[in-house]
């Protein structure tokens, strides 16, 4: 049976994430709920509520007849396809610990992680990665049985995703007492009960276990506000095991929407052939997008050329204007009657003024650019890292609504995000309901927001961002220090620096550890300077250097494009070093100490599992150690 529900009925109420599985298949049925791509690109393979849900229960008999119980690990060493999403299920109707990692995962993180959760089952993406998986154990004296997402039969040396599936279903239809099982295991879990434990990637060091509970994913899917439903086709790009990605496919699942599993090889085929409705994002996947986008304008005719940026300069008007007319301007100042009085006719005057042109040019000229993205897409919610704010206003003047979102895999990870109906762009938006927020002074510890003793309440007073709420882990696997140094008082420690606008709505100011401080005593982000150096064409990737020095350097890697056009290695360098000027000055609101001094040009691009992070965040201790000599010799070549 199918229940069909409209836009404004609520989302199935789940106890736990075993039964969300349960009610989504009485509710949804034989409707589509995850597709991985057809070797040819130009059909899917679609996967039903019904046969999710199936498969999970078949899988989790076998699971539980092979030893599995109620709270243990279990490795899920695979990336985007449906069989993870399977092998989710079996695991959440088991009770058991989703222990997830990609398969691209670095050899001594997979150690780790391994050794640390102590696993008996690993679901492993294929042959190839299960050979390092059982190496690995057999050099570190772990006993582990390894099955395969990719076999359809077991060879003797791994068991299969596929078989096991055969010989659950079989159990389940020869002996009632293996359902019976399964229905009493269920109504056992709570809310409190670990669902996932997710190693960080070790941005700042050694991977940390980050243990979430049902409760912590039941109320992300309670209250993150994604105005999506049955009808929406939503793309998945982002890794499937890190938290961020999981969170809306959870959401998905409890709305009735089919997710297509993407890649970022694929990426811009599949958005025209699912032309999705609604997507994660990371800010990385926008840049890249704005660049190709802008590379293909400069290479059109010029009267192309010309009514490309005549469209965004009416488009951009238009849109801040109705961002002031809605209430979504962002305010950094308390607001004055008066002033706002003034501003609101001045907009009310510049809509009109725009509407008309915007209207032609929107359709004329704007259209192109959201075929590029499928044509059909409401909404995407960036998050993983800041989003550049010349990006943010290009697409959502695009008419393509980029929504930022903040948060981290402890809290499960959502904290704000703008909605469809609070676009302040600056902002990561308000913050979720049930999340209690305060802004702490790093260097006293005193709570700078809320302060109701201040006329402003704390408002735009900067400090580290510190969080309450039903998202918030339980804490770190086996790491009670760890644990103890992330909380104050209950309050969970970001470690963002942040601060509140006059909207209520949180803005990201930086990271406390990232903070460069120079040798004269001037601290600064390095953020904003990256973000600004990557919006050039020449330049791919970089990481700005300089703790403790007299002046900051740079780490680039330039784009292909600026190696082909440049005739030698030195002529190159040049070319970057101009570039850096004109991007990093006064000009464009950079403060003398935070001006590039010096740079040095990388051969090899950062990859991901070695000096990025999945969601294409800066390594920094590793760079910094990887290229200790290259930094070194940066400066000391400079101060000669």
């Amino acid at each position: 049976m199918v229940v069909i529900m409209d836009a404004n009925t609520p989302s199935i109420r789940p106890r736990n994430l075993g039964d969300l599985y349960r009610l989504a298949a009485s509710h949804y049925g034989g409707m589509p709920a995850f597709a991985n791509r057809g070797e040819d690109g130009t059909h899917w393979n679609p996967l039903s509520f019904e046969e999710l849900y199936s498969h999970g229960r078949a899988l989790a008999a076998a699971l539980l007849e092979l030893g599995l119980e109620k709270g243990e690990n279990i490795a899920v060493f695979a990336d985007n396809r449906v069989e993870w999403i399977i092998a989710d299920c079996a695991v959440q109707l088991c009770g058991a610990v989703n222990v997830p990692r990609g398969s691209d995962t670095t050899d001594s993180e997979l150690k780790f992680i391994l050794s640390h959760c102590q696993a008996k089952f690993c679901l492993t993406e294929n042959k190839r990665l299960a050979k390092r998986v059982q190496a690995l154990c057999d050099d570190n004296d772990l006993s582990i049985r390894q099955i395969l997402l990719d076999g359809d039969v077991d060879d003797g040396n791994y068991l299969s995703l596929q078989g096991l599936i055969d010989k659950g279903q079989k159990l389940l239809e020869q002996d009632a007492q293996w359902a019976e099982q399964l229905d009493k295991l269920l109504e056992t879990v709570t809310a409190d009960d670990p669902f996932t434990l997710i190693y960080t990637s070790g941005t700042t060091g050694e991977p940390k276990g980050v243990l979430l509970t049902h409760g912590n994913m039941l109320a992300q899917i309670r209250h993150i506000p994604i105005p999506i439903n049955w009808r929406d086709r939503v793309l998945s790009i982002l890794p499937i095991w890190h938290v961020y990605e999981r969170v809306l496919e959870m959401i998905t699942v409890a709305r009735g929407c089919c997710t297509f599993y993407s890649s970022v090889r694929h990426f811009a085929d599949d958005l025209l052939t699912v032309e999705p409705t609604f997507m994660a994002s990371a800010p990385r996947l926008w840049e890249r997008l704005h660049a190709r986008i802008m590379q293909t304008i400069a290479k059109a005719h010029p009267v192309r050329r010309g009514l490309f940026h005549m469209a965004c300069f009416f488009s951009a008007h238009y849109h801040a204007a109705c961002h002031w007319l809605g209430g979504h301007a962002v305010r950094e100042k308390r607001p004055v009657p008066v002033l706002d009085w003034l501003r609101t006719l001045a907009e009310s005057l510049r809509w009109l003024l725009f509407l008309p042109f915007h209207g032609f040019f929107n359709a004329a000229v704007l259209e192109r650019v959201r075929l590029s993205v499928g044509g059909c897409l409401r909404g995407t919610i960036s998050g993983g890292g800041a989003l550049p704010r010349p990006i943010d206003r290009f697409f959502n003047s695009m008419g393509i609504p980029v929504l930022e979102g903040y948060g981290l895999t402890e809290t499960a990870p959502v904290l704000a995000v703008r909605r469809l109906d609070c676009q302040v762009q600056t902002s990561v938006g308000p913050m979720i309901p049930e999340t209690q927020l305060r802004i702490v002074d790093i260097d006293s510890g005193k709570v700078l927001y809320p302060d109701p003793n201040r006329s402003d309440n704390g408002r735009m007073l900067k400090g580290e961002i510190q969080v309450k709420g039903p998202q918030v882990m339980q804490g770190y696997y086996k790491n009670q220090e760890a644990t103890d140094k992330a909380f104050v008082d209950g309050w969970f420690r970001t470690g963002d620096l942040g601060m509140v606008t006059w909207n209520d709505c949180l803005r990201i100011a930086g990271r406390c550890k990232e903070t460069i401080v120079l040798s004269s005593g001037e601290n600064l982000e390095p953020g904003p300077i990256e973000m600004r150096l990557r919006q050039s064409p020449l330049i791919e990737q970089c990481m700005v250097v300089g703790q403790d020095q007299k002046h900051l350097a740079a780490l680039i890697i330039p784009t292909q494009e600026a190696k082909n056009e440049a005739e030698s290695a030195s002529a190159l360098k040049k070319q970057l070093e101009a570039e850096v000027r004109n991007l990093i000055n006064a000009n464009n609101g950079f403060k003398s100490y935070e001006r590039i001094r010096a740079i040095a040009v990388l051969d090899n691009a950062f990859e991901v599992g070695e000096e990025l992070t999945p969601l294409f965040k800066l390594r920094r201790h590793v760079i910094d150690e990887k290229y200790q000599s290259t930094i070194a010799e940066l400066f000391a070549s400079h101060e000669k």
